[in-house]
C-alpha cells in the first residue's frame, strides 16, 4: 500500500509540474502584442514577438492584434451649412498603438473600440460638413475634406487607438432634391461663365484699342519722318539744281540739252515732220551749231 500510494503521489506531482510549466510558457506573434495580467492588474506588456513565462495559477496572458484593421461606419445624413442635405458613406482604417490603455478602456474588445470610433468620425464629418457650403463640399470631395474630418477627431488616444485612415467611398444628395440641386449647380455655372466671358471681352477690347492708339502713334510718326526726309531730299535736289546752273554756260547747256528733250519727244510714234519758226530755241540751236 505505501509503495502504491508513492508512486500515485509521484506520478501526480509530475503531472502537476508538466501542467505548471505548460501553463508558464507562452508566445507572443509578431502581429500581436502581449498582456500579462497578475489577478486582472496588467502587470507586464509585450511588444517584441517570442517565447516567455509566467508565473503560473497566478497570471495570466492575454493579447492584442497590432495590425490595421477596417471599420465601415453605416451611412449618415448630415446638414451643410446652407440647410442643404447629403448622404455620407465612409470607413476608418484604425490600430491599436496603446495595449495598455486599450484593455484598461475597452477590455481589448475591438467591438467596444468601434462603437467609440463610430462617434468621434460621425461626429468630425457633421462639424466639417455643417461648416461648409454644398457646393464646398462638392468642391473638396477627395483628399481635402477628408483631411478636414481628420483633423476634427479627437478624443481616441486616451483609449490607445491611432486612426490611420478615414475614407470617403459615397457623397451625394437624397435622391429626392439631386435633380433640383444639379439644375441650380449648372446655372450658377453658367452664369459664372457668362461673367468671365464678359470680362474677358472687355479686356480684349481694350487691348485692341490700345493697339490700334500704339499703331496710329506709329504710323503717324512714321509720315512725320518721311515728309521731313522728304522735304530734306526735295532741298537737296533744289540746292543741286541751283549749284547746277549757277554760270551762263552751265544755263546754256542745260537748255541745250532741255530742247533736245522736248525735240526727241515730238518726233516719236513714226515719221513725223516738224516745222519750226526761226525765233525757236530749237531752230536756234541748229542754227547756231
Amino acid at each position: 500500500m505505501k509503495k502504491t500510494f508513492r508512486k500515485i503521489l509521484i506520478l501526480v506531482i509530475v503531472l502537476a509540474a508538466l501542467f505548471a510549466g505548460v501553463n508558464s510558457v507562452f508566445v507572443i506573434k509578431e502581429n500581436q502584442y502581449g498582456l500579462v495580467r497578475e489577478f486582472g492588474r496588467i502587470e507586464r506588456v509585450i511588444s517584441e514577438p517570442g517565447l516567455y513565462l509566467k508565473a503560473p495559477f497566478i497570471q495570466e496572458k492575454d493579447t492584442v492584434t497590432k495590425e490595421l484593421l477596417l471599420y465601415d461606419i453605416a451611412k449618415s445624413d448630415v446638414i451643410t451649412k446652407d440647410k442643404k442635405s447629403m448622404i455620407v458613406d465612409s470607413f476608418v482604417l484604425w490600430r491599436v498603438t496603446d495595449p495598455k490603455a486599450f484593455a484598461q478602456t475597452l477590455n481589448t474588445s475591438a467591438t467596444n473600440a468601434e462603437g467609440r470610433i463610430n462617434v468621434a468620425v460621425y461626429n468630425a464629418i457633421k462639424n466639417v460638413i455643417s461648416s461648409m457650403a454644398q457646393s464646398d463640399i462638392i468642391a473638396a470631395r477627395g483628399r481635402e475634406l477628408t483631411d478636414y474630418i481628420m483633423q476634427n477627431v479627437t478624443g481616441m488616444n486616451q483609449y490607445g487607438i491611432e486612426i490611420a485612415s478615414i475614407e470617403i467611398k459615397l457623397l451625394d444628395l437624397p435622391e429626392d432634391n439631386k435633380d433640383a440641386v444639379f439644375e441650380r449647380m449648372i446655372s450658377e455655372r453658367e452664369n459664372m461663365a457668362a461673367t468671365y466671358t464678359a470680362e474677358g471681352n472687355s479686356e480684349a477690347q481694350v487691348i485692341r484699342n490700345t493697339t490700334d492708339k500704339e499703331t496710329a502713334l506709329l504710323v503717324s510718326e512714321a509720315q512725320k519722318k518721311a515728309e521731313i526726309l522728304r522735304a530734306e531730299g526735295e532741298a537737296q535736289y533744289m540746292q543741286i539744281m541751283a549749284e547746277s546752273y549757277d554760270s551762263p554756260q552751265k544755263a546754256e547747256f542745260y537748255s541745250f540739252i532741255r530742247s533736245l528733250d522736248a525735240l526727241q519727244n515730238a518726233v516719236q510714234g513714226g515719221d513725223k515732220t516738224i516745222i519750226l519758226d526761226k525765233d525757236s530755241p530749237i531752230t536756234q540751236i541748229f542754227y547756231n551749231h
